[in-house]
């Protein structure tokens, strides 16, 4: 006598559909030469489906740029992981991210281990990002809204993240970086931005190295006024 298959209830059905949709962005990354166990990990258990725009939730597991409030982009999940590879966070340390936008790479930094600073320019997108972060229940995370690229004083973290292209590595970041600490973000290069990592060495002294092109939007200082 043949049996209907078990009849599983919808609630059951969207978390095993989520369990693969997960999976399968996980070895899509690893397709893309994405190895380190730390960050996939971060990167399964965080959803960026909580942190995109309600219309694009179908298209949160893939590898797209996603387009936010105030004329701001949601950037691709490869760009944002070959990003957090080259600044390779360690439980415990300080990190002042540069752009907070939806929030998701913010708690990645924190599943990381890290202890971050984001500041966000527009009023909106922190207020957005803010209840994003409470949904994943993020903790280590100070949110600030105002000019990331702004001098600041009295302040020392073991890396700096901009969220964005710039024409040059800002100079009065780099007095935030103590020694063996280290800045990751990308460079226009005639129209093109590259992956930039800066490190301060035991004495003081500063490297800095080009790495492969990104797809992210410029990084723009000052506080919106009116967003």
């Amino acid at each position: 006598m043949s049996r209907d298959p078990p009849f599983l209830p919808e609630a059951d059905i969207r978390s095993e559909q989520a369990a693969i949709g997960a999976a399968s962005f996980i070895l899509s990354l690893r397709a893309k030469g994405i190895r380190d166990t730390a960050l996939l990990r971060a990167m399964e258990l965080v959803p960026r489906e909580v942190f995109a725009p309600r219309r694009f939730t179908d298209l949160a597991r893939t590898d797209v740029a996603l387009p936010l409030p105030c004329g701001q982009t949601m950037t691709g999940p490869a760009t944002v992981a070959a990003m957090l590879l080259a600044l390779g966070v360690q439980p415990g340390q300080r990190v002042l991210e540069i752009g907070t936008g939806s929030g998701y790479v913010t708690a990645l930094l924190a599943k990381l281990g890290a202890e971050v600073t984001t500041v966000e320019r527009f009023s909106t997108l922190a207020e957005s990002a803010a209840q994003h972060l409470k949904i994943v229940q993020t903790e280590k995370v100070r949110l600030e809204v105002g000019d990331g690229l702004a001098t600041r004083v009295r302040e020392r973290f073991d890396r700096i993240l901009l969220n964005g292209s710039h024409p040059r590595v800002p100079e009065n970041l780099m007095p935030l970086l103590g020694p063996g600490g280290r800045l990751v973000g990308a460079l226009a290069i005639e129209g093109a931005p590259r992956l930039v990592r800066v490190e301060r060495g035991p004495e003081g002294e500063v490297t800095q190295d080009l790495g492969v092109p990104l797809r992210i939007s410029p990084l723009v200082t000052g506080i919106a006024a009116t967003l």
